[in-house]
């Protein structure tokens, strides 16, 4: 089961209480002491840690993501989402929907966009 960890720029305690009580394995940047991390360093962290990355900040980890692939490195995956477009219910919903199917192997490399998973 994918293992989400939720960069600096989008962890909101709601969602992430939220997934937890509906049994998804969810921590913050806040949690881990990486809430002053760069994007990369969250990116590595969520790598080390088997987590896909949750973030609002689309257009640097779009640009990460490719450099990490043209170097040929590796990360547990990533998925993006507009920043005010989606109530915390509807991030949660969406998120599952995800969650239920894509296994975390499935992530390796890849990115997905919420907007897709409504």
């Amino acid at each position: 089961m994918i293992r989400l960890y939720f960069d600096a720029d989008s962890m909101e305690r709601g969602v992430v209480s939220g997934l937890c009580a509906r049994g998804i394995d969810a921590i913050s940047a806040l949690e881990v002491g990486m809430a002053d991390s760069s994007d990369e360093a969250q990116l590595e962290f969520a790598r080390t840690a088997g987590r896909v990355l949750f973030s609002f900040n689309v257009g640097d980890f779009q640009r990460i993501h490719t450099q990490y692939l043209s170097r040929g490195d590796m990360h547990a995956g990533i998925i993006l989402a507009a920043q005010q477009r989606y109530s915390i219910g509807e991030r949660i919903r969406r998120l599952q929907t995800l969650i239920a199917a894509r296994s975390a192997e499935e992530m390796n490399d890849r990115v997905e966009f919420l907007h897709d998973w409504g």
